[in-house]
Formats: C-alpha cells, sequence, structure tokens
C-alpha cells in the first residue's frame, strides 16, 4: 500500500459517521463508502441517464455512469501521484453525478423550473439527498451513512458554499460539522477538476463520432488542434477513429501532466502540513496553469457551439424538456397516479410536500424510463 502524504485525508477526523458503524476488518472506511456508492440503487441507473445523447441514439456515446467512471480512472491516477488516498477520491469521482436528471442538464433545467415555487432544484444538492435520505437499503438508516470526508466532498464539488442552502442541507452540515467556506480536501478538489477533464475530451470524442463537428474544425481550438497536427504528422494517412483515441488520450495526458504539476507547485508555496490545512488555505490547492485554463475555456466555447448548440442536440433536448415537464404538472395535479412505491407522504396535490417527492421521483428516472412513462401516461392507445 502507499504511504500517504501529510496532506492527505485520513484519521478519525474525515473517516467519522454520523451514525457510529463497527470498523471494516478487510478495507478501509473510504473503501465502505465506494463500495456503497458502486452499490447503490442510483449509480446503477446512471447507466441510462444522458450525458449529451440520450441513451438510445447509439450505444458507444458515454452516459453518466460512463463518464463517472472515466472521471474516476483520472482522479485515481491523480490521487496516486500526490499520494493522496485513492479510495476517497475515487467515491468522490464515482458519486458526483448520483443526483442528474434524466437527459442531463436539459433535464435538470425543465425540473428546476417546475420548482421554481417550491425551492427550485439542483443536481448537487440532490446528490447529498441521495446518499443521506433517498437510498433506503439499510436496516440502521437511511442514506449510505458515507465519512465526513465524502459528504464534505460532495457538497464542495464546485467548491466553498454559502448562504443558505436548499432541501435541508443546512441541518446536514449542522449535524456533521461542516464548515461552508473552505475548499474541502485535496482528494475533493482533484475530483472535481478530474470531471472537468474527462467531460472536455469525451465530449470531444463522441462529437466527433457523431458527425456534430469535425477533425478540420478542431484544428483551429488551441490545444486540441496542436495534439491533432502532431498525431496526423506523425501517422499520416491514419484513420480516422485511430486518430480520435490516439488524440483524445494524449489531451487527457497532458490536462493530467499539467493539474498534477501544478497541484504540487501550490503545495510548495502553500506548505499545507495536514488535509485540513489544505481546506483551510483559503484558496484552491488542486489548479490548473493560466495557460491550461485559457485552454479548456476555449474548448467548451467550441464544444457549445458545436455541439451543445447543435440542432440535433437541440431538439431531443427541447422534446426532453417537455417530457419532464408534463411529468411533473400531472403528478403535482392528480398525485394518485404515482406508483404506490413513491410512498407519498402528503397526497394533497400542489403541495410543497408533494413536489419535493415529485421532484426526487422524476430525478430517480432514467431517460428510457421517463420516456416510456410519458407514453403510458400521455398516449391514449399505450397500455398502463
Amino acid at each position: 500500500m502507499q504511504e500517504l502524504s501529510r496532506f492527505a485525508a485520513a484519521g478519525p477526523h474525515w473517516e467519522r459517521r454520523l451514525h457510529p458503524e463497527p470498523a471494516a476488518t478487510s478495507r478501509s472506511g473510504f473503501q465502505r463508502d465506494r463500495d456503497r456508492i458502486i452499490h447503490s440503487t442510483a449509480f446503477r441507473r446512471l447507466k441510462h441517464k444522458t450525458q449529451v445523447f440520450v441513451s438510445h441514439e447509439g450505444d458507444h456515446y458515454r452516459t453518466r455512469l460512463t463518464h463517472s467512471i472515466e472521471v474516476a480512472q483520472i482522479a485515481r491516477s491523480l490521487a496516486r501521484t500526490l499520494k493522496l488516498d485513492e479510495d476517497l477520491t475515487e467515491t468522490l469521482a464515482l458519486a458526483h453525478d448520483l443526483g442528474h436528471t434524466p437527459f442531463g442538464h436539459a433535464g435538470e433545467d425543465a425540473l428546476d423550473a417546475c420548482m421554481a415555487e417550491f425551492g427550485g432544484f439542483r443536481h448537487n444538492a440532490h446528490t447529498l439527498r441521495i446518499v443521506t435520505s433517498l437510498e433506503q437499503r439499510y436496516a440502521d438508516f437511511d442514506g449510505l451513512n458515507l465519512s465526513f470526508a465524502s459528504i464534505d466532498g460532495l457538497l464542495k464539488h464546485n467548491g466553498p458554499i454559502a448562504g443558505e442552502q436548499p432541501f435541508g442541507l443546512d441541518e446536514l452540515i449542522a449535524a456533521y460539522g461542516i464548515v461552508p467556506g473552505d475548499y474541502g480536501v485535496l482528494e475533493a478538489q482533484i475530483a472535481a477538476l478530474s470531471d472537468d477533464i474527462a467531460y472536455n475530451n469525451h465530449d470531444i470524442d463522441d462529437g466527433l463520432r457523431a458527425g456534430l463537428f469535425t477533425v478540420d474544425q478542431l484544428l483551429g481550438v488551441p490545444l486540441v488542434g496542436d495534439v491533432f497536427s502532431q498525431v496526423m504528422d506523425r501517422y499520416p494517412g491514419l484513420e480516422e477513429r485511430r486518430l480520435i483515441h490516439e488524440s483524445v488520450r494524449r489531451l487527457i495526458g497532458t490536462m493530467i501532466g499539467d493539474l498534477a504539476g501544478q497541484t504540487a507547485a501550490q503545495l510548495d508555496a502553500v506548505k499545507p502540513g495536514s488535509a485540513l490545512d489544505v481546506a483551510k488555505a483559503g484558496t484552491p490547492i488542486a489548479v490548473f496553469s493560466p495557460q491550461m485554463k485559457d485552454y479548456l475555456s476555449e474548448i467548451r466555447t467550441f464544444l457549445y457551439t458545436h455541439m451543445y448548440r447543435h440542432h440535433r442536440v437541440n431538439r431531443m433536448m427541447s422534446k426532453a424538456k417537455r417530457v419532464v415537464g408534463e411529468l411533473f404538472d400531472l403528478y403535482v395535479r392528480e398525485p394518485q397516479v404515482l406508483p404506490p412505491e413513491v410512498g407519498l407522504v402528503d397526497p394533497a396535490p400542489g403541495t410543497v410536500e408533494t413536489a419535493r417527492q415529485v421532484a426526487d421521483f422524476i430525478a430517480g428516472m432514467t431517460d428510457t424510463f421517463a420516456l416510456a412513462e410519458h407514453q403510458r401516461l400521455f398516449d391514449p392507445q399505450t397500455r398502463i
């Protein structure tokens, strides 16, 4: 087993749980967290949840599940390089998208609009609801009873939090004694930036394979164009699928190297003595270089224009928003049509309680289930 650095998250402070449990005999506390994520219902559902393309559009495009696995691979590599706890880093990478709705960000936007008068909807906050209450598998507690470090890291996936939090998160923060304004442990910071590396690169891959843009168009994007050009010069006449894979893997390696190097430099500059010092540093320790930040911004701009707002994607996302909106409106108006396993506490139409449980139900749907449920409820020719 690799020796951990002094700023890795380790020890009772980070491994404590809201509901005390006996220590496992064959695995660490963070390994237990990871295993509980993998065995959760919410994790399995990611198999049929949209990354960019709805799951039925093709077998080889990324889903939320394959995206999460790719994030975990990148995050573990970085954790090993920096001598951090790989199991905690992997846990945070695998769990970061558990709260996503069907149909990706389009589904989230639609559900947030539906919930506007009931407190809104954010997938990051919903991830915490899943791991602390909605997963109901264990005899002694609701949720997964994850360690403090896992809860803190998921809460701060996008950095420090401020102000009043939605959906009972203020109570969760108080129960765990979480400090909202710090940046979290380095494992959490690494997992969050690994998410950026993964989605930028696999969206380039998926976008090319879907024909939304071409390699020639990418040649004008800083860094990306340079890497593709280097591969084409090194391997003249290389078939496109090999060209794409070779270039994308080099891009991932370049970004990982930049993040590892810059983070090591930040550690040398800040000189934290512990994981707590990392969290309280007042600045992120895991960072890209300024030039890499510019490159990533250029990549996101390109993908936004040529992929995320491509008319083929827009048409599917428009349909997805209608599916989510119509399901929500029907369920809230007529909660009696909901299946009994939803377990409505207060089935009164239009109440905050009903709306919140409806949002939980819809957020848990896969793309395929949402489409089938919409057809069952709105198509008179379809059997219930």
